[in-house]
């Protein structure tokens, strides 16, 4: 899909800037609009549920629910040690993205072994602030003082093992997964490992090393008044902020930075912002390009533009394909993130980059996560539920496809949901002739749009609740994977519910069964 560009509203590039007519045309209407978005809200277990269902009330970490917000969490981690209270402070994902999961990053910031602070990418600068704020609060902490930028040791072992030493992967191709008449935009993706070496095992994910988009990188050159090809170390200043650098939310650096070279009213605004304040409810709006269109009148030299960014960090996506099925490929399912702020367009990094950037053939640095707790049971006998609505589908198509390449006897029963059947059925030949095959013994369907009731997985569990406590009775290893605020929640609730209902177990019973499940690792979770 070609992004096309809004209308010109507003007139900001001198006659001189470096670009082409056509180049300022576009960047000029791209400068248009900066209205906010809402917050859907969310539902949530209470933390004490949350805590239980968890399996993490006795070990000390009852904050670690993603739908808690930060000062809840602190508040939870009141009166604990340091690695606690930064534990505590995280996006409590463990999604992998820092490389970590949410404790072990604790861990190693609180022991001095990793300076950066910046690593937690859902957990944004709230998490960078707190994180700052936790050491340099304890002035003994080996951390204190260290810039969150700092790089860690090199790291050793092969190419494509970690984030700090990726290998390179050839780009094969990508086919669009929705139908007409969808609201989305999802691609199927598929990379060769063949010359990077890569092997990897399914619930494992695929760190994706984008870069920005060229066309956001103009308007950024644009704005700052600088000449594309401004020398910035070893690198052009087109080059650092297309491959190097964040686009994203302004950092406190940067305004900061802006602090340093304006005066008065405005001096005080940027002050504000650099301090987690929003002088004027705006803050929202406020990526790099929306800072600069802001603090239009600050001259900025590019070398300390460019170190007020944060780093531009990988992406990680579940891996959809089984190497045991497809040695040397690997694919993903991917969400392309556009959407409008005012008239102005936003686009996700990674997911325009792998869904209309990248071409066959082009070489892109990769790494494999391992996985954290996600993987199919060792015993090939085990049955299986997958819950797994939208992409969610993606970590499950890979469990299934494994499954028919090494015979596992046990059986399958995936929950699939999206908005309507007939443009967003991800893979449904695929899964017929799984169907067909013997391999999906259970096949549940929900569609949100298709009717006038909105219809989610959740609601397919608890009407299947019988059939579904019957498989855990049996041993049935339990997953999901999706959104983490809003749909895992409200499948740890059906579940809950499920047990409570065709177990005939209290409430608390009930949840002591799912807590129970999840210590056992039958009760797995990828969410994001």
């Amino acid at each position: 899909m070609t992004l096309q560009s809004p209308n010109p509203l507003v007139q900001v590039l001198p006659e001189t800037a470096p670009f082409s007519e056509e180049q300022r045309s576009w960047l000029n209407g791209f400068f248009a609009g900066l209205l906010s978005l809402d917050n859907a809200g969310v539902t949530a277990l209470s933390p004490a549920e949350n805590a239980a269902v968890m399996g993490e009330a006795d070990d000390g970490a009852p904050w670690h629910d993603p739908a808690i917000e930060m000062a809840e969490r602190m508040k939870l981690a009141e009166g604990k040690p340091l690695p606690r209270k930064l534990f505590a402070a995280m996006a409590q994902q463990d999604c992998g993205q820092c490389g970590y999961v949410c404790e072990t990053y604790s861990a190693a910031i609180a022991e001095g072994k990793e300076p950066r602070l910046n690593l937690c990418a859902p957990g944004g600068k709230d998490t960078l602030r707190m994180l700052k704020a936790l050491t340099e609060d304890v002035g003994s902490s080996p951390t204190a003082g260290i810039p969150a930028e700092a790089a860690p040791a090199t790291p050793t072992g092969p190419p494509g093992r970690c984030r700090e030493n990726p290998a390179l992967a050839t780009f094969l191709s990508r086919h669009k997964l929705n139908g007409e008449g969808s609201e989305k935009e999802t691609w199927h993706v598929e990379f060769d490992l063949s010359e990077s070496g890569l092997d990897y095992v399914v619930g494992d994910a695929f760190g994706i090393v984008a870069q920005n988009d060229p066309r956001l990188v103009d308007a950024v050159v644009a704005l700052l008044g600088a000449r594309p090809d401004a020398d910035i170390g070893s690198k052009t200043l087109y080059e650092a902020l297309l491959a190097d650098r964040a686009l994203g939310p302004a950092p406190d650096a940067l305004f900061q930075l802006i602090s340093y070279v304006t005066g008065g009213e405005t001096r005080l605004k940027a002050r504000r912002l650099a301090a987690g304040e929003d002088p004027d409810g705006d803050l929202d709006r406020l990526d790099v390009l929306g800072a600069l269109h802001k603090f239009g009148k600050a001259r900025l030299s590019p070398e300390a533009f460019v170190e007020a960014l944060d780093p531009l960090q990988p992406r990680l996506y579940s891996i959809s394909s089984s190497f045991n099925d497809t040695p040397g490929r690997i694919s993903l399912t991917v969400d392309t993130v556009r959407y409008a702020i005012g008239s102005r367009p936003r686009w996700g990094v990674a997911s325009t980059f792998l869904g209309e950037r990248v071409q066959p053939g082009d070489k892109v640095p990769v790494y494999v996560q391992r996985a954290h707790g996600f993987g199919l049971p060792t015993d090939p006998r085990t049955p299986v539920i997958m819950v797994g609505p939208g992409t969610g589908i993606a970590p499950f198509r890979a469990f299934l496809r494994d499954r028919r390449a090494t015979k596992a006897e046990g059986r399958n029963w995936l929950f699939f949901g999206h908005q309507r059947r007939a443009c967003d059925f991800f893979y449904e030949d695929e899964l017929n002739a799984l169907k067909q095959e013997g391999v999906l013994h259970g096949l549940t369907l929900a569609w949100s749009r298709d009717g006038t009731e909105k219809i989610y997985v959740q609601d397919r569990m608890r009407e299947r609740g019988a059939e579904l406590f019957a498989w855990l009775e049996e041993g049935a290893h339990f997953y999901v994977c999706g959104d983490a605020k809003r749909m895992a929640k409200d499948v740890e609730r059906a579940m809950v519910d499920v047990v409570a209902e065709h177990g005939k177990r209290s409430p608390d019973e009930a949840v002591a069964y799912v807590a129970a499940l999840k210590k056992a690792g039958r009760y797995q979770a990828d969410v994001y």
